[in-house]
Order: C-alpha cells, then structure tokens, then sequence
C-alpha cells in the first residue's frame, strides 16, 4: 500500500513539474517576441536623456527670445490706483500655452466719494479741528474685499530683452462690500468730555453736533465691530505692460477699468445719493516671479 502511496505522489508531481515548464516556455516566448518586435519599454541611455533635456531648454530660449512666457507659473503682487481710491492686489497664474494663462486674484481696497476733502487744522463746516484730520460730511467707510478669476493673453512678446510685453487682462468674481460707521469726536455738551459718534441719520441726539462742531476723526478702527458685509460682484479688462529684462522676473504697470454692482446701496457722504453701482479706471505698480 505504501508503495501505490509513492507511485501516485510521483504522477502528481511530474503532472506539477510539467505544467511549471510550460508556463516557463510560453513566458519566455513572449519576451523574446516582445524585444524582437520592439513593442516593450524601452530605457534610455544618460546621452539619449541629456540630449533630450538640451533640446528643451533650447526651445524654452528660442520661445523666450520670440518673447513668449515659458514658465508655467506666476506670483504678482500690486499697488493699485483708482479714479476713486486704492487697493493692494495679490495674483496666481497658471499657463495654458505660451499665450494664455488662468488667473486667480485677491484685492483688498477703499472706495471713496468724489466730495471726500479731508481738513486738517481749521475749519470744518462751523467748527474747528484740533484732533486727527477728519473728512467733514462723511457717514461710512467703504472698504471691499474681493475674490476673482479670469485670464490673460499674450498681444506681442518682447521681442528682445529690451522690449515690453502687452496682454490683455479680464477677470470677473465676488465682491464684499464693508461698510464702516464713520466716527468723529466732539466736546460732550455737558461733561466737557471727549465724546466718538457717528451719524445717526439726522434724528440722533449728537447728529448737529456730528456736522457743527467736531473736533477731529475718531481713528480708523472706531467702530470696526459694526462693519456691516454687503455681497456684490465685479468685472475687471485691461492691458499689463511688462517691461522687465528677464521673463523670470515681473515687472509691470497695468491699466484699465472696474465695474462692481453691490445687492444694497453703499451710502459714503451725507446728503449724497448713495449708488449700488461703481464704475473706475486704474493704474497699477505690479512686481512679481515666475517659475
């Protein structure tokens, strides 16, 4: 009995062996087949990928001499002007092609009334000022904070290193419009005190004194905690004129025009219809990288 025991364990193992030597063969078959054919990886020599990696980098310095942006990414930053205020901006980019790039932007900023004078020492509209500077009449600051993406494309490439290039710039998004009670001090009637108010609407109990007798503004951070948010969104066109040496580098001067709507009118002056809508042009100082 032992002896059948042995006789059958070694039919099962040469059944095992011969399976195992097929799959070999049939594997090595298909190696050889596949390098005989060419259709396996190939790996690259050092010499074949340094070639490779030259033949880049003169194409990146043959676009860079045409005046196209070779780098895929930018960081800008910027002190911009408006025909009725200020802004600090921050940018990312990302291209597309040599012509094309996405943008997402951030802009923080003020807002200002055309009637905006701001009194130093003197007279302020029937009284005098011997506090901080004040701009008489006005009822809120108005701030704005604002998220936007859009694109800009290549007009002409700077030629040589000397050269400026132009684009075109759009962008669109959210806009939040903070408003700010706009506080003054003045003499408390009956303490003698120094008294911050703010304009009531003409009902208030300092609203005369608000306009006959302030002293100086309250400071910029008076009345932060009742800053009021109101949504509103923006469209931004103009043309970026690059002037810096190297492409690596950002160095331009942008110029062009906002309109912002706001869901609620954003009342500035006193006796001044307040607007939902705001249109400016601008002029912006931007530096930045690209890598």
């Amino acid at each position: 009995m032992f002896v059948a025991y042995i006789r059958i364990m070694k039919q099962k193992l040469s059944v095992l062996f011969g399976f195992t030597a097929l799959m070999a063969l049939l594997l090595a078959s298909h190696v050889s087949v596949a390098q005989a054919t060419g259709s396996g990886p190939e790996k690259k020599s050092k010499k074949e990928k340094k070639a490779d990696k030259n033949a880049k980098i003169d194409e990146m310095i043959r676009l860079e001499e045409e005046g196209s942006i070779v780098y895929p990414k930018q960081t800008v930053y910027g002190f911009r002007l408006h025909s009725d205020g200020w802004a600090v901006m921050f940018e990312k980019g990302k291209q597309k092609n040599v012509n094309k790039a996405n943008l997402l932007s951030f802009e923080f900023g003020e807002r200002k009334h055309v009637k905006e004078v701001k009194l130093y020492n003197g007279s302020s509209g029937g009284g005098f000022i011997f506090g901080q500077p004040l701009i008489y009449g006005k009822e809120n600051n108005f701030f704005y904070l604002r998220t936007g993406f859009g694109q800009s494309y290549l007009l002409g490439g700077k030629g040589n290193k000397n050269g400026v290039a132009v684009s075109a710039i759009y962008k669109g998004g959210l806009s939040l419009g903070l408003l700010k009670p706009y506080y003054v001090d003045i003499s408390e009637p009956s303490s003698q005190t120094l008294l911050a108010i703010k304009w009531e609407g003409g009902d208030g109990q300092y609203d005369e004194q608000f306009l006959l007798s302030p002293i100086g503004s309250s400071g910029i951070f008076e009345g932060a905690g009742e800053t009021k948010v109101k949504p509103g969104v923006f469209f931004q066109g103009g043309l970026r004129f690059d002037y810096g040496r190297y492409n690596e580098m950002v160095s331009a001067i942008e110029t062009g025009f906002n309109a912002e709507y706001y869901a609620n009118e954003m009342p500035i002056m006193i006796g001044n219809e307040p607007k939902k809508m705001f249109l400016n042009v601008y002029v912006t100082l931007e530096f930045g990288r690209r890598k």
